[in-house]
């Protein structure tokens, strides 16, 4: 599902693609390279499976590097302020097995508040999540237009065609979308 969705990034416009297994396969990630890149763009996407409730090992060795004190955060921190960060999910559990009193008992959402609140603490707007859910059970035209969908919501981003002040109001991006797609059809 992840490198379907990847293929959708390569061709959009006003989007840089970086991947921190190809860049990083050993771990020693380039600190002010990472902060370059975070200073050139405005929107931030994580794009990643969830692994055991929470983010990929090399990404969390990326947020205690990349994000420091007196540059992401602290009295003289402010590098990310403004900025914003989405995270895009794919889970093996569907979307029922992420709910209250559920499989695993909390919702995506709760499960990523140590990520949110790093954001918070940078001076960055966390966005909603973006959720694909089920991933193992997808067929081939779900994929694709999970994949249409993705591409979609990245044009849009770019082209800010997407009401931030809206979508803070959800719990997830694919909430607010949905909406839209309503609305659209009323």
């Amino acid at each position: 599902m992840n490198k379907r969705l990847i293929k959708e990034v390569e061709n959009i416009e006003n989007v840089t693609f970086h991947d921190l297994y190809e860049e990083y396969p050993d771990f020693y990630i380039d600190i002010k390279r990472e902060q370059k890149l975070l200073t050139e763009n405005d929107i931030i996407i994580f794009h990643h499976p969830m692994y055991w409730y929470s983010i990929p090992a090399l990404l969390k060795q990326w947020e205690d590097l990349v994000l420091e004190h007196n540059w992401a955060y602290g009295s003289k921190g402010n590098a990310l302020v403004g900025k914003k960060l989405l995270q895009v999910i794919t889970t093996g559990g569907t979307s029922q097995a992420y709910k209250k009193n559920s499989f695993n008992r909390f919702t995506v959402r709760e499960f990523l508040i140590p990520i949110e609140q790093s954001a918070v603490l940078c001076g960055m707007i966390y966005l909603p999540p973006y959720l694909l859910q089920g991933t193992h059970k997808l067929t081939g035209n779900e994929i694709e237009t999970y994949a249409s969908e993705y591409h979609q919501l990245l044009s849009d981003l770019t082209r800010t065609k997407i009401d931030f002040n809206a979508l803070l109001k959800y719990e997830t991006t694919n909430d607010y979308l949905e909406k839209l797609i309503s609305n659209k059809n009323a």
